[in-house]
């Protein structure tokens, strides 16, 4: 995934906006319209008052806001890729994909993707913070290394994209994958930088790959980004399908199961494992917005959203931030309204 250049709004669009932001935003008539986040495989924190939202990019990209609709950049995890990049995929190019972002007993963890596009010479890493405030003086990113690699023909998964949660007894998990043979989900071991041991392995998504293909090519399994969301008594297992990256061509959309463990199986409205082929369509693109996907999903101050990006067809299809009121129907089904699409919350103010 391949972060391209901040995008301005139409000037169309500018009136609609000032009503919404600041007065200060607004006041000068010839100053440049309020440019819209644009992000790729968004993840969130909050951290008192601030909410942090870390993106796709050279060393991870950080905004920060007070108030979830207007952001400022922050920081990059990383000043210069880990040292240990190149050793996993030679043709890394420099972008760290694909983080999430969590809170342990007061440290925040920031799970990363090394990866080519393409390609399972893959690993997911992790680096540690004590605080997600640039300004305090315990503030500073220090890496632990790698916690889960792919090495081609030895393993027919593709370690990126992760994602951590812990289970009702506390034991975390990480979920990750993009297409090949499916997506994955393995234990944690305590000190949530490398695998637990013994391991255990679970395969909790997959799609249909064809038969003889290369087991280093990607293949057709469209299904990338799991995360999972502990709500209602459930474990919701939300992956991305079809293809991202592509502007207007592309072809993002979600699908959601639900399973009472959180290692699975993971069913669909109509009982289908997800394991095999299933998953319950949650949102897809418009004519607005070809393409959607990679979300988080999360619950801040008793309200859930679901957060994720869009490409948007009047900006050449650059990919934008969209958080969304995440709701429950009396199936206990996450529902997402899709005119929400077309709010526009995530603002860069500097």
């Amino acid at each position: 995934m391949f972060p391209l250049p901040v995008a301005f709004w139409r000037p169309a669009a500018l009136l609609a906006a000032c009503l919404t932001l600041p007065l200060s935003a607004c006041a000068d008539s010839d100053a440049q319209p309020p440019r819209q986040i644009d992000v790729h495989d968004p993840v969130m924190a909050k951290e008192g008052d601030t909410y942090y939202l870390f993106s796709t990019g050279p060393g991870i990209t950080i905004y920060s806001s007070r108030d979830m609709r207007q952001w400022q950049y922050a920081d990059r995890a990383f000043s210069a890729e880990p040292v240990w990049a190149k050793t996993v995929s030679p043709s890394f190019n420099g972008h760290l994909w694909a983080p999430d972002v969590i809170e342990h007993d007061g440290r925040f963890y920031l799970y990363y993707s090394v990866s080519a596009f393409g390609k399972n010479t893959s690993a997911i890493g992790v680096t540690v913070s004590e605080t997600l405030d640039p300004h305090a003086p315990e503030y500073g990113w220090h890496d632990q290394g790698i916690v889960v690699q792919s090495i081609p023909h030895r393993d027919h998964w593709n370690a990126i994209d992760p994602a951590i949660i812990f289970d009702q007894q506390g034991t975390p998990w990480m979920s990750f994958g993009s297409f090949w043979e499916g997506l994955k989900l393995v234990k944690l071991a305590p000190s949530l930088t490398k695998l637990a041991e013994p391991q255990e392995w679970h395969t909790i998504a997959r799609g249909n790959r064809q038969q003889y293909q290369p087991v280093d090519k990607a293949g057709s399994e469209e299904l990338e980004a799991p995360f999972i969301f502990a709500k209602n008594g459930y474990y919701y297992l939300f992956i991305s399908r079809g293809l991202c990256c592509k502007g207007d061509d592309s072809t993002y959309r979600l699908a959601v199961g639900r399973s009472k463990s959180v290692t699975g199986p993971y069913v669909d409205k109509d009982g289908v494992d997800m394991a095999h082929g299933g998953g319950t369509p949650l949102i897809s693109g418009n004519k607005a917005w070809p393409g959607l996907g990679h979300n988080s999903a999360y619950t801040f101050d008793g309200k859930d959203y679901l957060v994720l990006h869009a490409y948007e067809s009047a900006d050449n299809g650059l990919q934008k931030l969209k958080i969304m009121d995440l709701e429950w129907d009396e199936g206990l089904w996450p529902v997402v309204d899709p005119l929400q699409l077309d709010s526009y919350k995530g603002y860069k103010t500097k």
